[in-house]
């Protein structure tokens, strides 16, 4: 599997990682319904098995749970361990409602839960998960992690979801080592000024959600969008709901077609046209089973020819 340095580290990391969002299970409203952890356990020694060597999780992934099955996953893992990253600034409350927490001593607590969680002494990369509209709070934040990092507790630190603006002034304070933002077929915002910032500035990217949480995937029929269960926070977003939902399977279809041509699945192709930026490193793509990791792997070498990107972005118009 392809590989590349992330930003101003020294990770080397697959162009493909392990997504570990969906693995949370249920009891928060962020949740994806109901999840097996054995069949998360199994996904994850799959995708080590052939060749992922990051996992990426967060304390907010199911209130802490992801973070537990990434552990219970490498305490049974006897190959090369990966490398972990885990995110921190999203707290809650007992109704399982998340809300954002960027001071000092609530990112040290944060810290130390995830290392208990994680059963490791070191977090390879700790990422502000969200910021908040006050820039002030940018600076508390990533003064701690900073700290943190000096202390040993943090090898390197990245920022989720920033803007132009918000990394500037985090970098004003200590380097940004990568980025983690939303990037998709049906979520481009990010070219116009983030990723020329970000591979002007040697900031590594780690896309996520770039199957837009399986609606790429070819999986994603009509009928089973209608269907997911009511705690499935996807029901609720409008890519999956009509007008939007039926423009998004014209798409995969188009997705659909392309990768009939090389023998691959729409969702690999769909991965394969955020890894053809330049300034994307690698991209995190959200596994629930073995059997679905099986079916991405192919896009971490997958080029997709001039023709073939102009042909999947006309159907965006």
């Amino acid at each position: 599997m392809d590989q590349k340095i992330l930003g101003n580290s020294d990770l080397l990391i697959t162009t493909l990682g392990f997504g570990a969002w969906a693995i949370g299970g249920t009891g928060y409203e962020y949740a994806w319904g109901p999840q097996d952890d054995q069949e998360s356990i199994e996904g994850i020694h799959r995708a080590l098995d052939l060749g992922i060597n990051w996992i990426d999780t967060a304390a907010g992934y199911g209130l802490g749970h992801s973070e537990e099955i990434v552990a219970r996953a490498l305490s049974g893992w006897s190959g090369l361990r990966p490398y972990i990253f885990t995110k921190c600034g999203l707290r809650w409350d007992q109704d399982g409602k998340i809300y954002k927490v960027l001071e000092a001593e609530s990112l040290r607590k944060e810290c130390e839960d995830s290392l208990r969680r994680l059963q490791v002494d070191v977090i390879d990369l700790y990422q502000v998960h969200w910021p908040t509209d006050n820039l002030d709070d940018i600076d508390i934040a990533w003064g701690e992690l900073a700290r943190l990092q000096r202390e040993g507790k943090i090898r390197w630190i990245g920022v989720s979801n920033f803007n132009v603006e918000q990394m500037q002034r985090a970098q004003a304070i200590a380097p940004i080592t990568s980025l983690q933002p939303p990037y998709s077929l049906i979520r481009r915002e990010i070219e116009r000024d983030i990723l020329p910032f970000c591979k002007r500035e040697n900031i590594g990217v780690i896309v996520y959600s770039p199957m837009f949480s399986g609606l790429l995937t070819g999986a994603m029929t009509r009928e089973r969008a209608e269907h997911l269960p009511d705690n499935d926070w996807r029901k609720r977003d409008p890519e999956f709901n009509d007008p939007k939902l039926s423009k998004n399977l014209a798409l995969v279809e188009s997705l659909r077609m392309i990768g009939g041509w090389h023998g691959r699945s729409p969702g690999e192709v769909a991965i394969a046209w955020t890894l053809r930026h330049p300034a994307v490193t690698g991209a995190i793509v959200g596994v629930r089973s073995a059997k679905q990791v099986e079916g991405i792997l192919g896009a971490s070498d997958f080029l997709l020819s001039d023709e073939e990107i102009s042909k999947i972005e006309s159907r965006l118009d």
